[in-house]
């Protein structure tokens, strides 16, 4: 995968010469870039095979990536540069259980400790995100972020047809995979009681609220509704395109997301990130009926995976830069340079990323991007109503998208005061991270309950006496 992200970086500085500066034909970019990058991602597994004794042979990319890792690690004798400890599970370092149900060690992750080693070769990789990034939000849209991002689009677009097709025809057709498993069987063990059941000491995960801040993109999104318009407004050639392609991307986001969700149920093995590619790979090998080996449509489906993380990164190092430079450029004048801006954002952002903290941030990230959109679907409600046009369209998800996450962020909050701030077991930085996100959280409940109030009392005034709203003309 990384030299995915490579190439993808590549080709998209090439893809804004082409077609900025070379003026060349649109279609004939597309091919060139889109496929040199769907190229690098199915390079990557080219040439793995399990051993006699089951271990993963690496292919010839595989082997040279695992190369720069292992000399890059002997810098410090393959000792970790630090330790951290993720009581949430969430870091990708992290295994998961065996049969036995306790998590094996590996390189990264000690299992008598719980700890998690910091080695030089995650740094390495680290400093490469940050320099994609850098260029993403520094350089002019159209150079780099735009025609990365366009990649992107096609790299999803494909993946998300294939899978459609696949997860249709294998229930259909019998279709099974390379371990001989019905591709359309529901791998996940049952859940009777809906995550409704409630147990001492342990994280509650009820479907509903749960499930829709899981997915934190469907139909509607906090980030794409305030914050998007940023880099979306700029790129739009006529201001009716706004309309097609805004409801056009959500439409694309809510399919994406039935597709997480089924590609996570039946995939068996794996979690975050390499669950959905697992699952994905399968449906891929289904809806190519065998022609796209699992092993491809497994790192399509990663490939995937990752360039929906780069694609909203880069964009959010844009934004931060920006509203830092809003913020204190007054004051400190050096943060109005975008550099300063950017480098400084970037050392926050790795200071939550080395002490570990970014992971309890993550709890809240769900609640808050969907708490958002529901907010923004009240502006719009509110606007319908001052319109005297019908604003059912909108009051209706507004409400259950609230609610919901009202209560999602009251059970985030309840389940890390369970399970690390009440735990006597846990360290003190897991203790304070826990009680800093349950602050956070809520400030958003008390945050957002006042902007519903506000709403509905607007709503009202708007409903009563509109004409009273009107401005009066100013006495001479």
């Amino acid at each position: 995968m990384p030299f995915g992200i490579i190439m993808l970086a590549l080709m998209g500085l090439l893809a804004g010469q082409m077609m900025y500066r070379w003026k060349m034909n649109m279609l004939l970019v597309t091919v060139i870039v889109v496929a040199a990058t769907l190229l690098a991602m199915i390079m990557g597994p080219m040439g793995q095979r399990h051993g006699a004794n089951g271990a993963l042979i690496q292919g010839p990319v595989g082997s040279a990536i695992v190369s720069i890792n292992q000399a890059v690690d002997g810098m410090t004798g393959k000792q970790p540069l630090f330790s951290v400890e993720d009581p949430t599970g969430a870091d990708p370092r992290i295994p998961l259980p065996g049969p036995d149900g306790k998590r094996p060690s590996t390189p990264a992750y000690d299992a008598a400790t719980g700890l998690i080693r910091t080695l030089p070769d995650y740094m390495l990789w680290v400093l490469f995100l940050f320099v994609f990034s850098y260029l993403g939000a520094n350089m002019p849209i159209w150079r780099f972020a735009q025609p990365v991002n366009y990649i992107g689009f096609w790299v999803m677009f494909i993946t998300i047809i294939l899978s459609g097709i696949g997860a249709l025809t294998a229930p259909l057709t019998g279709m099974r995979d390379a371990g001989g498993n019905l591709i359309g069987a529901f791998a996940l063990a049952p859940v009777k009681s809906l995550g409704f059941a409630i147990h001492a000491g342990q994280a509650w995960q009820p479907l509903w609220p749960m499930l829709f801040v899981t997915i934190a993109c469907g139909a509607i999104s906090g980030w794409h509704a305030l914050v998007g318009s940023i880099g979306t407004a700029r790129q739009l050639e006529y201001e009716t395109d706004a309309l097609p392609v805004g409801a056009g991307s959500m439409f694309g986001e809510y399919t994406l997301a039935l597709l997480s969700l089924v590609a996570v149920s039946i995939a068996g093995v794996g979690g975050g990130g390499g669950r959905f590619a697992t699952g994905v790979g399968k449906l891929i090998y289904a809806g190519t009926f065998g022609l796209v080996p699992e092993v491809w449509g497994t790192a399509l489906g990663f490939g995937a995976f990752v360039l929906i993380v780069l694609t909203v990164t880069q964009l959010v190092f844009r934004v931060m830069r920006v509203t830092l430079t809003e913020w204190v450029g007054d004051v400190i004048p050096p943060v109005r340079n975008m550099h300063v801006s950017t480098v400084i954002s970037m050392l926050l952002t790795l200071a939550l990323v080395l002490t570990g903290t970014w992971v309890y941030l993550w709890q809240m990230f769900g609640a808050s991007n969907q708490l958002m959109a529901a907010l923004s679907l009240l502006v719009v409600t509110v606007w319908l109503r001052s319109e005297k046009r019908n604003p059912s369209y909108a009051l209706i998800p507004m409400l259950f998208m609230y609610f919901t996450t009202l209560f999602a962020t009251m059970v985030t909050a309840r389940n890390l005061y369970v399970t690390i701030a009440a735990n006597p077991k846990m360290g003190a930085l897991p203790v304070a991270g826990a009680w800093a996100m349950i602050v956070l959280a809520v400030l958003l409940i008390v945050a957002a309950l006042f902007i519903g109030w506000d709403g509905l009392k607007a709503y009202r005034r708007y409903g009563s006496n509109p004409a009273a709203l009107e401005p009066k003309e100013a006495r001479p």
